[in-house]
């Protein structure tokens, strides 16, 4: 059973800058592509970045294009998002989902994914 669990998030200023992370446990990690997600206050959950199994291959979500780094360490299990230049409308709940990989995709929608952290909350002050 995969399990996925978000670390970091909480109040940020406006400009400021915020590290997240999500530890797997349960299969093999390098088995698993992997996203970040965000859902806002009576919105849509949406895509912040999503990588294939290896990290090789890494999409953005046009909103946190140039200001947002995701990346995966297949030794400790471990994917990151380091989001700089906050906004206010960053602020959301963050979750990290995984799917089983096939060859070097990259799921951009939140059905392509089978397993979902709990999120983290993090709050971007004005």
């Amino acid at each position: 059973q995969v399990q996925l669990a978000e670390i970091g998030g909480g109040l940020v200023q406006a400009g400021g800058s915020l590290g997240l992370s999500c530890t797997f446990s349960g299969r093999m990690f390098s088995w698993y592509g992997l996203a970040w997600f965000r859902q806002g206050p009576r919105k849509e959950r949406e895509l912040v970045a999503a990588m294939d199994w290896s990290g090789g291959t890494i999409q953005y979500a046009d909103s946190v294009k140039g200001r947002s780094t995701a990346s995966r360490d297949n030794r400790k299990n471990t994917i990151y998002l380091e989001m700089n230049s906050l906004k206010p409308e960053d602020s959301a709940i963050y979750y990290c989902a995984a799917r089983r990989a096939v060859s070097d995709y990259v799921g951009l929608n939140a059905v392509d994914y089978e397993h979902w952290g709990q999120g983290t909350q993090v709050t971007v002050s004005s």
